[in-house]
């Protein structure tokens, strides 16, 4: 399958490999998807591509007649994966799907769509463009976040966008250490932190007051939630740090650990949280001409050029 070269520089048209395998996921619980996916399916048999549908998305269509794969195994099997919902479909996918590496892309049945830059009205448009060879390729790196519990380990989770340690339902602060690559940095009271890469900038740390990264940054921020000195502001790293949270021994309150939105653990005062940035990386696929000013404009109301 196509990637980046080692540069950074896209591989030439005609270098690219043709797709053989295409695979399917949709968001279920909507009527306007399971309609956007019987479009992709027609468009791609009658480009006569071997269609490979998600065994759960297979649920809401059927008599389909194409083959159906777990999650993961369609990571194995496919060489271009079609996510179509919205940015949580797509994180979704991406973090089941880094491990073999297929090229993913969004197709938005969202809101927002910062990763499924694909609008239903261009659809067929699009994803033809994409299966002629016309795409970027953009790689993203995701979170690994590990617990551990008097020095054993107790719990994992990996992110795409950000992870974050907060107290859950209680209303209460939480006391910790925060350690970067071994060095003690502060000790912090705040409603908790957040570990966001720079494609989780235009999410959750953006809201509390992070700045937005270029995807292509190396760069992991941490960004504090209503800390208790007003001194306290986020602060970017290298994305090869690591990063050691010791919650404290005082807290009253057990935190909760999220990766991209959803609750992986419960940590116990002493418990010790490690962020590191994960191996694998996805790969996501744009058409010709995606520009991410362009994205911040259109979903940030960015004003566009005088005389515009």
């Amino acid at each position: 399958m196509q990637s980046h070269n080692s540069d950074g520089a896209q591989p030439d048209l005609a270098d690219r490999i043709p797709f053989r395998n295409i695979g399917l996921i949709g968001r279920l619980g909507s009527s306007k998807v399971v309609d956007t996916l019987k479009r992709l399916i027609r468009l791609l048999d009658e480009g006569g591509y071997h269609v490979i549908i998600e065994d759960r998305t297979a649920t809401v269509l059927l008599h389909h007649g194409h083959p159906e794969a777990s999650r993961r195994m369609l990571g194995e099997l496919c060489d271009l994966v079609i996510v179509v919902g919205g940015d949580g479909s797509l994180l979704g996918a991406a973090r089941s799907l880094c491990h073999s590496g297929p090229l993913v892309l969004g197709v938005n049945r969202g809101r927002l769509g910062f990763l499924t830059d694909i609008s239903p009205d261009e659809l067929e448009a699009r994803v033809g463009e994409v299966l002629e060879g016309k795409y970027e390729v953009e790689e993203r790196f995701l979170l690994d976040a590990e617990l551990y519990r008097d020095g054993t380990f107790s719990g994992h989770g990996d992110a795409l966008n950000e992870v974050v340690i907060h107290p859950g339902k209680a209303v209460r602060m939480i006391e910790f250490e925060l350690f970067i690559d071994g060095q003690f940095v502060y000790s912090q009271r705040s409603d908790g932190l957040i570990v966001a890469t720079p494609t989780g900038s235009t999410a959750y740390a953006l809201s509390g007051g992070g700045p937005i990264m270029h995807p292509r940054l190396d760069v992991i921020t941490l960004v504090p939630m209503f800390p208790h000195t007003l001194s306290s502001r986020p602060i970017a790293i290298d994305a090869a740090s690591e990063i050691r949270i010791h919650i404290g021994e005082t807290n009253q309150t057990y935190p909760h650990i999220s990766c991209d939105g959803q609750t992986r653990a419960v940590a116990k005062p002493d418990d010790v949280l490690v962020i590191r940035r994960k191996p694998q990386r996805v790969q996501l696929v744009h058409p010709l001409g995606h520009n991410f000013y362009d994205v911040l404009r259109s979903k940030l109301g960015w004003s566009n050029r005088l005389g515009d």
